[in-house]
């Protein structure tokens, strides 16, 4: 094969791998809920008001950090909330 089908064949590939990947990222965010008040110091999965992005969360359990759970958990863990606490 000469060396620019072959650049091409990969390229082809990358970006037909890289569909099937965000394809499938929202059935897996479909599956998943934030659950607010239950994530430890430096856990957190994205940013608060007080934090500007994820792991910097500064205390446990802070009210308005958020950890991505399966739907249905969050209800099941104590101090878990669908909605940011004050």
């Amino acid at each position: 094969m000469q060396k620019s089908n072959l650049m091409l064949a990969s390229a082809i590939s990358g970006v037909l791998a890289l569909g099937a990947t965000l394809a499938a990222a929202p059935a897996v965010a479909a599956e998943k809920e934030k659950c607010y008040g239950v994530a430890k110091a430096g856990q957190n999965d994205c940013a608060t008001k007080t934090t500007s992005c994820a792991g910097t969360s500064t205390v446990d359990n802070q009210g308005d950090a958020f950890i991505a759970l399966p739907k249905g958990l969050c209800d099941r863990l104590a101090g878990g909330s669908l909605t940011p606490k004050e």
